[in-house]
């Protein structure tokens, strides 16, 4: 398909919304068509697994001793978990498609005669865009005007930066490290050269932390009932015990200790909140940044946008003899340019045309705000042919240009009045410079970021305030929002970044790349450190924090390195996000728990059991069953409704397999109970005290959910609507299959209703011995 030629397109008016439309339709969206999941193949590979492995294995020893019911059930089983895997894992990859297509490339383009903000996916060859310092090329590009330096690295493996000037190539998906410019769209989509668009949110199966610790909690109880195992063998040696009747109970037990829900659990927790999140205003590019923030403990807080409200007004004005206050704001708007979206500019823009300011003269050259000068310039032609080189910036890098007087008292008057202060400077193209006057910005606190400061220190997170801004303009914006103390800066952060100790609340003066060395001192002295940012510069600290935040106004780079993308201003979205997942961290806690205790109570009853009276109290296929009844219920959990903790949640393994342990006990001296009376009371044969005993162990199992659900009393709160469905099902379906010796030799449903009853009575009682066991280990 051809393309326009280059320059086909004005640069002072770009297309017309009709032309755009009619590109739009004939060259498609600039997007490149995303590889498709084969969902045979996803669902196939439920069955590639240690855990189905161990199923298959005893489905194989079932048919060779002739068992083809028990087969066939277990295979039924199976299949049944791999589809409610394959279904709520597609829920959660169909969330985050959904993420993606709200967390976009944004281009600033011409069209109408106008600037203005679009998708990236909408641009079409001829399109005229403006680039700066941050962005990612959204397509392949001719440049216009202005120098920038180009990082292609993503595209070539090219790790230097390539300079690009006018009427060179850029290409989509590399990244503008310096200067600005416009340019020309010539291709898109599937015809750019690499045939890559420009993206935020990464398609990633992250591992977190919480996986790997419920990894390894398994991993140990696979280790104890490993153990069991053995001793069970060898017991049946000593019994002789044939090895075809030991064989598969032993991998059965095996089996128990595995969470076999427990992906589909966390993937679906973690995809929910990610959703819910998303309605909120936050977009979560990384799925374990949800559980990050459930321990983040200290949140690096940029002024502008996040604790500000991002709306920079001229609110201050002082001109030096021989120069008037209207001098110094015409000067300030011609080093100022709206193409470049900087809210500093813009400010001083918008107050020239309130002031009815006229710019006078052709701006022959620009040169944007770099952090490494302090400073924008501007070159402007005089009738009388001199041109004028104006200066504007930060004003210690302006006086040390003008040499001339002394301001700081001047500065220090504006500063502490909240302004944002910049010195504007004129003088001939080569110097020397006069200095002309200063500049205020003001940018007001949000009203309600001083509560949302003090509710975030209620949860634990301490807040820092971290600006480029002076140390007085940072006291009294700090001030106003209750961050209280003197700022620091310079070597006070270096101080932080070797030694690892924070005693400052305030950071002035800090440059993009010093939040890396703030976010790694931060670490050092065992913070999880949330960390905001916006510019391109910010990237590395982002990336380092455990929780990388992009403000709403951040670049497309920020927003790429960053975990977490806020759509609105303000730290309310943080909050969201701290609760959410807090909540999502008592869910997988309470998963934990409940798996552990299961673990516990299944394994010593049945080992035990078979020990004291040499005969299995349940049956291998009893186990599946109970298996999968347990996990369908544990799966709703996702779901469940549970309070958020007001500390930063960690993982404390020992204290957690105490707890566990105990909790394990008395439910086991309760399985036991059953087995005397189905023993020596009822005197059942032993098919039916096998299907007792499992009747038991599904309603022990319930119970325990419900038991460890909420650190308090059981019925602090509400289960969700799918937990007492799913409860419903499991002790209908159980209470049928018993009773009617469906898959087990029948029972009468009075001894199933009775177990009901003694079960239901167990529960307000073992609630007291987890209060005081939860106290006891700090379990919150």
């Amino acid at each position: 398909m051809n393309t326009p030629k280059t320059g086909s397109t004005n640069p002072l008016t770009g297309l017309t919304s009709a032309e755009a439309a009619e590109r739009l339709k004939k060259y498609g969206l600039n997007t490149i068509p995303e590889a498709k999941r084969n969902p045979l193949l996803v669902f196939l590979k439920k069955f590639w697994a240690p855990v189905p492995w161990m199923l298959e294995v005893t489905i194989l020893l079932e048919l060779y001793l002739g068992k083809n019911t028990e087969a066939i059930v277990i295979g039924a089983l199976l299949v049944f978990n791999a589809l409610l895997s394959f279904t709520q894992e597609n829920r959660a990859h169909n969330a985050l498609s959904l993420l993606r297509q709200k967390l976009t490339v944004q281009v600033t383009t011409r069209r109408d005669g106008q600037w203005q903000r679009i998708q990236a996916e909408d641009i079409v060859p001829g399109d005229i865009i403006h680039l700066r310092m941050g962005d990612l090329i959204p397509a392949d590009a001719i440049l216009i005007d202005g120098q920038v330096e180009v990082d292609q690295s993503a595209l070539t493996g090219e790790s230097l930066p390539m300079e690009a000037g006018a009427e060179q190539m850029v290409y989509a998906g590399a990244v503008i490290k310096r200067g600005e410019t416009t340019c020309e769209i010539t291709s898109t989509g599937v015809n750019t050269k690499f045939g890559k668009t420009a993206e935020l949110v990464r398609e990633a199966k992250t591992v977190s932390h919480l996986e790997e610790i419920i990894f390894t909690i398994v991993k140990y109880l696979v280790m104890a009932d490993a153990i069991l195992v053995a001793i069970i063998t060898i017991y049946a040696l000593y019994a002789q015990i044939a090895w075809h009747q030991i064989l598969p109970f032993a991998l059965i037990i095996l089996v128990v200790s595995v969470p076999v829900s427990l992906p589909a659990t966390f993937t679906v927790a973690t995809a929910l909140g990610a959703a819910n999140l998303a309605k909120q205003g936050v977009l979560v590019a990384r799925l374990s940044a949800i559980e990050e923030a459930a321990a983040m403990t200290i949140l690096a807080s940029d002024k502008t946008g996040t604790i500000t409200e991002n709306s920079l007004k001229l609110n201050a004005i002082r001109a030096y003899p021989p120069y008037r206050e209207e001098d110094v704001i015409r000067f300030g708007a011609q080093a100022s340019r709206a193409a470049t979206q900087d809210p500093l500019d813009l400010a001083i823009l918008a107050g020239a045309q309130d002031r009815q300011i006229q710019l006078a003269g052709e701006r022959l050259d620009f040169t944007p705000f770099e952090p490494a000068t302090k400073r924008s310039e501007a070159l402007i032609a005089q009738p009388e042919g001199n041109n004028l080189r104006i200066l504007k910036g930060a004003p210690q890098a302006i006086t040390a240009l003008t040499g001339e007087q002394d301001i700081n008292a001047d500065v220090a008057e504006f500063a502490a009045s909240g302004n944002r202060v910049l010195a504007v400077a004129v003088g001939p193209d080569s110097g020397p410079f006069q200095l002309v006057g200063l500049l205020g910005l003001q940018d007001t606190p949000r009203p309600d970021s001083k509560t949302l400061i003090e509710e975030l220190d209620n949860l634990g997170v301490r807040v820092v305030m971290v600006t480029g801004d002076d140390a007085l303009t940072a006291k009294a914006v700090a001030a106003q929002v209750g961050i209280v103390g003197e700022p620091c800066s310079g070597e006070k952060l270096l101080n932080i970044h070797q030694e690892g100790t924070l005693d400052c609340d305030i950071f002035a003066g800090v440059f993009p790349e010093d939040k890396f060395l703030l976010v790694q001192g931060l670490q050092k002295s065992g913070q999880i450190v949330g960390m905001t940012g916006d510019g391109v510069n910010d990237a590395p600290a982002l990336k380092q924090a455990e929780v990388g935040i992009a403000v709403a106004s951040a670049t497309d780079v920020a927003k790429a390195a960053a975990s977490v993308v806020l759509t609105k201003e303000g730290l309310s979205n943080i909050l969201d996000a701290v609760k959410t997942s807090r909540r999502i961290y008592q869910r997988m806690l309470t998963y934990t728990l409940n798996k552990i205790i299961k673990t516990f109570q299944i394994s010593l009853f049945l080992s035990l059991g078979f020990i004291l009276t040499r005969e299995f109290v349940i049956t291998p296929l009893q186990i599946i069953l109970l298996l999968f009844a347990n996990d369908f219920v544990s799966m709703s959990l996702a779901t469940d409704n549970v309070s958020y903790s007001l500390k930063p949640d960690h993982w404390k393994i020992p204290p957690l397999m105490v707890a566990s342990f105990g909790l394990a006990l008395p439910v086991l001296l309760l399985s036991f109970g059953f087995l005397y009376v189905a023993n020596n009371v009822l005197h059942l044969p032993l098919n039916q005290l096998q299907t007792l005993m499992f009747v038991m162990l599904v309603f022990t199992g319930q119970v325990n959910v419900y038991l460890v659900r909420d650190r308090l009393h059981f019925w602090n709160s509400r289960p969700s609507r799918w937990m007492l469905l799913g409860t419903l099902a499991d002790i209908i379906l159980v209470g049928i299959f018993a009773s009617q010796g469906i898959l087990m030799t029948a029972i009468p449903l009075s001894y199933v209703l009775i177990s009901l009853l003694v079960v239901a009575l167990y529960l307000p009682c073992a609630d007291w011995i987890k209060i005081l066991i939860f106290k006891l280990t700090q379990i919150e």
